[in-house]
C-alpha cells in the first residue's frame, strides 16, 4: 500500500555538488527493488520524479557488466535459449497513470508491456520502452511466457509532465540509443532528451537528458553537460568514479547545476551507469500509487474513475486481474 502522497518541487540550491542521496529498499510484486527518487534529500532531478532500479537476478547478480548486443531486433535462437524460470522475475497486473511517461531500461533480461492503446512491445537490453500516460492509460508489465534469460536488471523512471502536456493523448513507443561520445571504448549513448548536441527521436515534453553510459576497466570519459540543466548519476554495476571519488552501486548521487562536463571512470572493474537531467521544473506536482497530479482532487477523481472501469481502457492479453486501488489515508495535503 503507497504512503502518504509526495509533494514534489524543484530544489532551489544551485551549483556543482556530489552528493550521495542512498535508496531505501522496497518490493515490486515480489521483486525486490530500491526507490531512489524521490528521496528526503531529493524529491525531483528536472522533470525526474520517480526512479526505482531492480535486480541484477540470477547469473547477473554480482556480476560486473559485459556488453551486450544493442538494438530492437535481438534475438537468441532457440537452440541456445535456457528454459523458461518456475515463476516470473517481474508480474505488475495492469494498473493506471495519469500526468507522466515511464521510462524503463534494462541492462539485462525482458519486460513484456501491455497498454489500454494495444500497444505491446518487449524491453531487452538497448532497448528504451517509453510510455505516456497523458490523461490516462492502463499498462501491465511482466516477464514474457518464453524469455531468453533468467536475468532481470534494470531502471523504471517516470518524467513529470508539464501543465501544458499533461493531458495528451497517451501513448507508446520503442527506441534504441544514440552513441554521442566514446573514448577508447568508453561509450555514451543517449536514451532520450538531448546530450552532447544530439537529440533523440524519443517523444519529450521538457529539456531533460537521460545517458547510458558504460566503462570498460580502467576506462575514462568527458561529456558535455547542459550547465542550466539538474543533473545526477546513478551507478549500476562495477566501478565508478567521478574525478577520484568512487561511488556506491545503487545510490543516486546529486550533481547539482552549472556542470559543463562529466567526467567519469572505472576501475579495476567495468562500470555501468545513468545519467539523468533536466531544466529545473518550475511546477509543484503531487505524486500518490501511480498517479502525478496537481493536486488532491485530481488524484480522488482518478483513483474513483479506476476503480468503477472509466477513464483508462483495458488491457488485453494479460493473463489475470486488474490491480485495485489502494485505500487513499489522507487525502494529499502540500507541506
Amino acid at each position: 500500500m503507497p504512503g502518504p502522497a509526495e509533494v514534489c518541487a524543484a530544489d532551489p540550491a544551485t551549483g556543482a555538488r556530489l552528493e550521495p542521496l542512498p535508496g531505501r529498499a522496497s518490493d515490486l510484486m515480489g521483486l525486490p527493488i530500491r526507490r531512489l527518487l524521490p528521496t528526503r534529500g531529493r524529491r525531483l532531478i528536472g522533470p525526474w520524479c520517480f526512479l526505482d532500479g531492480f535486480g541484477p537476478t540470477g547469473s547477473d547478480a554480482g556480476q560486473s557488466p559485459t556488453p551486450v548486443p544493442w538494438g530492437l531486433r535481438r534475438t537468441t535462437p532457440a537452440s541456445s535459449a535456457p528454459k523458461p524460470p518456475s515463476h516470473k522475475l517481474m508480474d505488475v497486473a495492469p494498473h493506471p497513470h495519469i500526468g507522466l511517461q515511464t521510462v524503463s531500461w534494462l541492462l539485462a533480461g525482458e519486460i513484456l508491456h501491455r497498454d489500454s492503446t494495444g500497444a505491446t512491445g518487449v524491453g531487452r537490453p538497448g532497448v528504451l520502452n517509453l510510455m505516456t500516460s497523458g490523461r490516462g492509460i492502463a499498462h501491465s508489465e511482466e516477464t514474457p511466457p518464453d524469455p531468453t534469460t533468467h536475468d532481470l536488471h534494470g531502471v523504471q523512471l517516470w518524467v513529470a509532465l508539464p501543465e501544458t502536456s499533461r493531458h495528451v493523448a497517451p501513448g507508446f513507443e520503442q527506441r534504441e540509443p544514440l552513441l554521442v561520445a566514446e573514448e577508447r571504448g568508453a561509450r555514451a549513448r543517449l536514451v532520450m532528451g538531448e546530450a552532447a548536441g544530439t537529440r533523440s527521436p524519443a517523444t519529450t515534453f521538457s529539456p531533460l537528458c537521460a545517458v547510458d553510459l558504460e566503462l570498460p576497466a580502467q576506462s575514462r570519459l568527458v561529456l558535455p553537460l547542459e550547465p542550466g540543466f539538474e543533473h545526477a548519476l546513478l551507478p549500476l554495476a562495477g566501478e565508478v568514479r567521478v574525478g577520484d571519488a568512487p561511488l556506491a552501486v545503487d545510490t543516486l548521487y546529486d550533481l547539482g547545476t552549472g556542470r559543463r562536463e562529466l567526467c567519469v571512470q572505472a576501475g579495476d572493474r567495468a562500470g555501468r551507469a545513468l545519467l539523468i537531467g533536466g531544466a529545473p521544473f518550475g511546477e509543484r506536482i503531487v505524486m500518490w500509487w501511480n498517479f502525478v497530479a496537481r493536486d488532491a482532487d485530481e488524484i480522488v477523481a482518478a483513483r474513483e474513475a479506476w476503480q468503477r472501469g472509466e477513464r483508462f481502457g483495458a488491457v488485453a492479453g494479460y493473463p489475470g486481474e486488474r490491480l485495485p486501488a489502494p485505500a487513499m489515508l489522507a487525502r494529499p495535503q502540500p507541506r
